[in-house]
């Protein structure tokens, strides 16, 4: 590959990477499996290592993920926190213990189980525990001492320890906490966690300690960062005095002499891994002396005296008992697979997206066949393959007629997906009922899934514009509602009616127009009918569209049914207009990109604020920003701005320049 294809090719890498680590460290949302993001990582470090001029100090493969957020107070921390080199073959830990031997060394090896949740710091001074911190990005973190507190575990006044000690730890959530969280989320309406090392992230990051304490965390210590009044020569001796002091340590962490020891023991660590009542994503080969681990040293990133054994993915075999075939939105067939219910990385799962009919048939997927199934970054359930076909299965084909109403569906231009043609179906409306009534759409209180489903159901609503013509007596008939739970939808549902035009465009769920294209189009033309005549020319020249999103607002509105539908929306009193016209011109000159999550504004919110006094709200970060208006979990636009020198604002600033 020449120069300024890797240089390209790096690019892409560093994006992707930073992404990811956004999702996986900052958000706790991971997308990722470990095996595609190490794919990712090595392919950069190879380009780096072809063009050594690549390797800088911004890429991602130099640093640590994660970041410290806004949300708490900033700690710098005295002793970096390292993350650990993955490695995903027994070679590559045959290939660790050579560089080690190759250093001039015979070295002893503790295994430990390397558990899934979120690394934390803990300080105790005189024997008292005096602050508690999240990684970050390994020179600065969070601090979380009142969260860590709530944690029964950490012990908080230690008998016989030295005037300093600084220890570190994974936070973690449990099985049986994460499943009592699930249930309790499920019950109240809200969006379960996806799996234990998300709850865990996500309970320790609470503003509020008192949430925390309700989440039943636990933690294991395994390193001791700094010590002052105890000499310590070997990792499994502090291990072992981490204990007599009261730290729940490593639960494993026997010593080897052999690296095929070492390699014996990631296997009986594997073979526990089900088994367990915590979750662990690898096991971890550390060098014991710790003389040897000060001359062995470290990279810019990991340490040199040891490497993290990631377990592939677990995968289990079951049986395809259908594959059901749904209707989004706009009109896509989407089969998913329906199997005997099987325990997978902690969680039952018996459904997975087969994604389209193109995957179906590159699989040879049937009825009846056995298939492997696992989570993808042990998060999302996904086919594998077919392990066996069963006898006389014969293959799967996707329908010709959509399973809601009836009507062919189509392959479109460029589509691996099936569409159906009718824009009544059912199915279709119901979606778009939901996201019509969604709260970042006309944010209709009281209007969900549930409820959305009954009034199609009913016959009471074939379109959005129908929700304003509900009668109190119509909704009385629906499940569960009495003459207050009716009155307060008909309330939502009237308040709704006042929404700005943007919200109202994204609303309509046009192709390819989210809230902030929605919000563009608002601004740009100010009324439903300027948009509406919009021309290509027009719609071309709006900063931030592009030729698919043009194409889909010209092919929107030039659909049969949009005119009939704005004129009963308009009829029944729905505002038409865009009424953030500029309110002053504090921000004349400005351009401001939004990042990150701010404590009380949504980025929406911010966004407008910064059109009505003036400014333009910008999606991306260059040497013409004026500000950066910076979050919880920023990413990757925050460390652009630092590296051009834009300025960066919180909230409170930026609410100030508005005074």
């Amino acid at each position: 590959m020449d120069r300024a294809a890797a240089e390209k090719r790096h690019e892409e890498l560093v994006r992707q990477i930073e992404r990811s680590n956004h999702l996986y460290y900052d958000l706790d949302a991971p997308e990722l499996s470990d095996y595609e993001y190490d794919a990712l990582t090595r392919e950069a470090r190879a380009l780096e290592a072809q063009y050594p001029e690549l390797a800088t100090a911004a890429s991602p493969t130099q640093r640590v993920g994660g970041t410290a957020s806004g949300k708490f107070e900033k700690v710098q921390h005295a002793v970096r926190m390292e993350s650990l080199q993955d490695v995903f073959g027994i070679d590559e830990v045959r290939e660790f213990d050579r560089r080690v031997r190759a250093a001039g060394f015979a070295p002893q090896y503790v295994v430990e189980e390397k558990i899934d949740g979120l690394s934390v710091s803990l300080e105790y001074r005189g024997g008292r525990f005096v602050r508690g911190s999240t990684r970050g990005d390994g020179d600065v973190g969070e601090d979380v001492t009142e969260n860590l507190a709530t944690i029964s575990d950490i012990p908080k006044t230690l008998v016989g320890a030295p005037e300093f000690l600084e220890v570190r730890g994974e936070v973690y959530m449990p099985h049986d906490a994460f499943y009592r969280l699930a249930a309790r989320q499920e019950a109240e309406g809200k969006a379960p966690f996806k799996n234990p090392r998300n709850a865990a992230a996500g309970s320790l990051r609470q503003k509020d300690a008192a949430v925390t304490a309700q989440r039943q965390l636990s933690i294991f210590v395994f390193n001791v960062q700094q010590v002052e009044g105890r000499a310590l020569t070997s990792h499994k001796e502090s291990l072992d005095w981490l204990a007599s002091l009261g730290f729940p340590v490593s639960p494993r962490r026997a010593l080897y002499g052999d690296i095929e020891e070492a390699i014996e023991e990631i296997g009986r660590i594997g073979r526990l891994r089900g088994t367990l009542a915590y979750d662990i994503d690898g096991a971890v080969v550390k060098v014991d002396d710790l003389g040897m681990r000060r001359a062995l040293g470290s990279t810019a990133k990991f340490p040199r005296w040891a490497v993290a054994f990631k377990y592939p993915p677990e995968e289990k075999d079951t049986v395809l008992r259908d594959i059901e075939v749904s209707v989004g939105r706009t009109g896509v067939l989407t089969p998913t697979a329906v199997f005997e219910p099987i325990l997978l990385a902690g969680t039952t799962v018996s459904r997975a997206i087969l994604h389209n009919e193109a995957f179906i048939r590159q699989m040879d997927v049937r009825i009846g066949d056995t298939i492997r199934v696992r989570k993808a970054g042990d998060i999302i359930p996904e086919v594998v393959c077919v392990a066996q076909h069963a006898e006389g299965a014969p293959p799967f084909a996707m329908p010709a007629h959509c399973p809601s109403c009836g009507a062919p569906v189509v392959h479109l231009e460029d589509e691996a997906a099936l569409r159906c043609t009718n824009p009544e179906c059912p199915a279709q409306v119901l979606r778009n009922i939901i996201h019509f009534a969604s709260r970042g759409a006309m944010d209709i209180d009281g209007l969900g899934e549930a409820v959305a489903a009954q009034l199609v159901e009913k016959g009471f609503v074939h379109s959005a514009a129908d929700l304003y013509a509900l009668t109190r007596e119509e909704v009385l008939t629906l499940d569960k509602f009495k003459e207050k739970a009716a009155d307060n939808l008909l309330r939502a549902i009237e308040a709704s009616k006042s929404n700005n035009l943007d919200r109202l465009l994204f609303a309509l769920g046009i192709r390819n127009i989210g809230a902030k294209a929605a919000a563009l189009l608002a601004q740009t033309f100010g009324s439903m009918e300027a948009v509406r005549n919009a021309d290509e020319q027009a719609l071309n020249a709006i900063d931030g569209f592009g030729g698919v999103m043009t194409q889909s607002v010209l092919d929107f509105f030039a659909k049969d049914g949009t005119r009939d539908l704005l004129e009963r929306l308009a009829a029944a009193g729905v505002n038409m207009t865009y009424t953030g016209e500029q309110t002053s011109d504090r921000l004349a000159g400005m351009t401001i990109v939004v990042t990150g999550t701010l404590p009380t504004l949504s980025r929406s919110e911010a966004e407008a604020l910064i059109a009505k006094n003036g400014g333009k709200a910008a999606s991306s970060v260059s040497k013409k920003t004026s500000y950066v208006l910076a979050g919880e979990a920023a990413g990757s636009k925050l460390t652009k701005a630092q590296g051009l020198g834009v300025p960066v604002i919180d909230e409170a600033q930026f609410l100030a320049m508005l005074e």
